[in-house]
């Protein structure tokens, strides 16, 4: 469960976000789609995809490769974009069933037709690594009372309900194939329906950060990894926004770091830990020039 001084720090920055996004509503919007590469990059690299974040940035402005690539990688960049960008103009979807659905035909279009925009059914049963998914007889039934449960659950944190939705959406594994991908692609939905912004599970830490929650919730149904994973980087998100709304100059960490005389690792800890507005273009951790940590 995560601790009320989390909670009351993102509450401080959903504020600030709040206040600056009154006027600036364009701005960020071409702030979030700038980001449609990477989270394009980051989410299909978590599973496995060989493109580079520049090789998928070239694809995605219709550039050529330098080097041979499986067409399949080609469309699943392609198809992943779209369904970002679908959702960066209508941000405010609730989420049904037809909506994931949806989704999935467009991320599996020109992939595999055969599966698209369908639930598993009959004998379609998936694993993923030691994990069996949801008996496919059972999958319509599971993902209904998943999606009304997340839908009328006024109780829950809403990122303990968005944590909740995602590690028993993955647990399920409702399609056949793609399900990583729409199960992030619904993490930035759902944010979005709040105001907030989308975030990137960052492929890097997939292995430390990422991967573990999926082998404990299943044993143990505790999703508190998850919330504590969306909060930080939540958090980034937010601190993004606001540094590039009002700074008068970003730098490198590193850059800062020196001049504020803070060794670098100490400093990069800080950033992942959010304790420090510190976020990641490119995958390089920048922030504010004139930000004073206090010691």
């Amino acid at each position: 469960m995560m601790y009320q001084i989390t909670k009351d720090k993102i509450a401080k920055l959903q504020q600030q976000y709040a206040e600056i996004s009154k006027g600036n509503e364009k701005l960020l919007k071409e702030i979030a789609i700038s980001e449609i590469p990477e989270m394009v990059y980051n989410s299909n690299a978590i599973e496995n995809s060989t493109l580079s974040l520049e090789d998928t940035e070239k694809i995605l402005i219709g550039g050529e490769l330098s080097r041979k690539v499986n067409m399949r990688e080609v469309f699943e960049a392609k198809n992943l974009a779209k369904i970002t960008e679908v959702l960066l103009e209508k941000p405010n979807q609730k989420l049904t069933t037809k909506l994931i659905l949806n989704l999935h035909k467009t991320l599996l279009t020109n992939i595999d037709d055969s599966i698209a925009g369908r639930f598993r059914s009959g004998r379609e049963w998936v694993q993923v690594g030691n994990h069996l998914g949801a008996n496919p007889l059972f999958v319509d039934n599971l993902m209904m009372e998943l999606i009304d449960n997340y839908n009328n659950n006024k109780e829950r944190y809403y990122l303990d309900n968005i944590a909740y939705f995602h590690a028993e959406f993955e647990t399920i594994h409702p399609f056949c194939d793609g399900n990583g991908r729409i199960g992030r692609v619904l993490i930035n939905l759902q944010l979005m329906q709040l105001g907030l912004p989308p975030i990137i599970i960052q492929n890097k830490s997939k292995r430390t950060e990422y991967y573990p929650l999926f082998i404990k919730y299943p044993v143990t149904m505790k999703f508190d990894g998850f919330t504590e994973l969306f909060a930080v980087l939540l958090q980034e998100s937010l601190h993004k926004r606001i540094t590039m709304l009002t700074a008068k100059r970003i730098v490198p960490l590193s850059v800062w770091a020196e001049k504020n005389r803070i060794k670098a690792n100490i400093a990069a800890n800080k950033a992942k830990r959010q304790t420090i507005p510190a976020f990641r273009l490119r995958e390089k951790w920048m922030i504010d020039e004139n930000f004073i940590a206090i010691q």
